[in-house]
């Protein structure tokens, strides 16, 4: 089976986007795929206002068309709404095929957070670019409740993994201190609210790891927080291990990564009873979900570590990437005579590139965890 997938985001941004697409790439490659992955990698671009770690593609429409045309595959999915994932979508549509996509960033919620922009807006923005595809992906029931209140269509299921080998309880029992030790992982973000664990008033030892453009105002503000910045593979792990709580203060996420890769290694999580961690914490059990962040931590804090271990290791890499196999549909054209009227839409012009358009992906081109 020929895979396409079209994403905005991609190396060198590190978020979960990043993450669940490389994993799933592999996972589907060892499914016997082939799997071709356009990303701004090699185009023009420019950065986000007010986030420039995220590259825009520019005027994108022939590089989409191009690619396509020439690979033609045997499924598309559209896993992004920014400029590739808007070009692909009007390929699509224009030549009448048939597309998935799916939901992974909380957009209404992130640009309110940054603009006086109303959310209403923003969703109605969401649900034209969703509107057109055979399925549309989320990864909790929650988010797809809240998606069709919102008045998307034809929502279904994707859950997400863990890499229960990489992401371990500590062997050595650590050596009891008077100070717990609170972690969060993930992007320094204002739509991340991390600075509620920052100026938590506990008698804890606080560690944030990850970067993003609050980063440095954090770091001036709260010197006494351990920032620690990006870390990748066995240092984040270590992380995670060293840890007596996973604080997760986002009210802002789809899923959360972070919050399986915490349970893996033994981390009972406070966090707010919102999307995310309601669908992944089993309240009492693997975390506490509170509108009192304080009072989260300290019945968190009290958990068995083993029951967060167990929990983690439900979710698999393999499952999630057979359920997102399942959603695709067949990429369909329309008849020559009707495509060859409609093609001026997408003029046919090679572009030069860094590197050839969506080459065929190897494990060894780019899964490195990363927060």
């Amino acid at each position: 089976m020929r895979i396409a997938m079209v994403t905005d985001a991609w190396k060198p941004q590190t978020n979960g986007v990043v993450t669940t697409l490389q994993r799933t790439v592999g996972q589907l490659q060892k499914l016997g795929a082939d799997v071709r992955l356009l990303t701004p990698e090699g185009l023009r671009t420019v950065p986000c206002p007010t986030y420039p770690e995220i590259r825009l593609t520019l005027f994108p429409h022939a590089a989409v068309s191009q690619w396509l045309e020439e690979w033609m595959p045997d499924a598309l999915h559209i896993a992004t709404e920014g400029p590739l994932g808007w070009a692909a979508r009007a390929y699509a549509i224009a030549r009448g095929c048939s597309f998935t996509t799916s939901y992974h960033t909380q957009f209404p919620q992130y640009i309110s957070a940054r603009l006086p922009i109303p959310e209403a807006l923003v969703y109605g923005y969401l649900r034209r670019f969703h509107g057109r595809a055979s399925r549309v992906m989320v990864a909790t029931e929650d988010m797809r409740r809240q998606l069709r209140g919102r008045g998307f269509r034809r929502v279904v299921a994707w859950t997400r993994g863990v890499d229960t080998d990489l992401f371990v309880p500590r062997q050595v029992p650590k050596t009891l201190a008077a100070r717990p030790t609170l972690i969060y992982v993930g992007r320094v973000a204002v739509e991340k609210s991390v600075e509620e664990l920052c100026k938590l008033d506990l008698d804890a030892r606080k560690v944030i790891v990850g970067g993003g453009p609050q980063l440095a105002e954090l770091r001036r503000r709260y010197p006494e927080v351990e920032f620690r910045g990006y870390l990748y593979g066995a240092q984040l792990a270590a992380a995670y291990a060293e840890a007596d709580c996973f604080v997760f203060p986002s009210r802002t996420d789809t899923f959360g990564l972070v919050l399986l890769e915490a349970m893996a290694c033994g981390l009972p999580v406070a966090a707010y009873p919102v999307t995310g961690p309601i669908d992944v914490v089993r309240e009492g059990l693997t975390g506490c979900l509170r509108s009192d962040l304080r009072a989260a931590v300290l019945g968190a804090l009290g958990l068995d570590r083993a029951a967060c271990r167990a929990q983690a290791l439900e979710y698999g890499w393999d499952e999630a990437t057979r359920q997102f196999q399942s959603n695709l549909v067949a990429f369909r054209t329309l008849p020559m005579r009707r495509a060859a009227r409609l093609s001026n839409l997408f003029p046919q012009r090679r572009l030069k590139s860094k590197r050839p358009l969506g080459g065929p992906l190897s494990l060894a081109d780019g899964y490195e965890r990363s927060v």
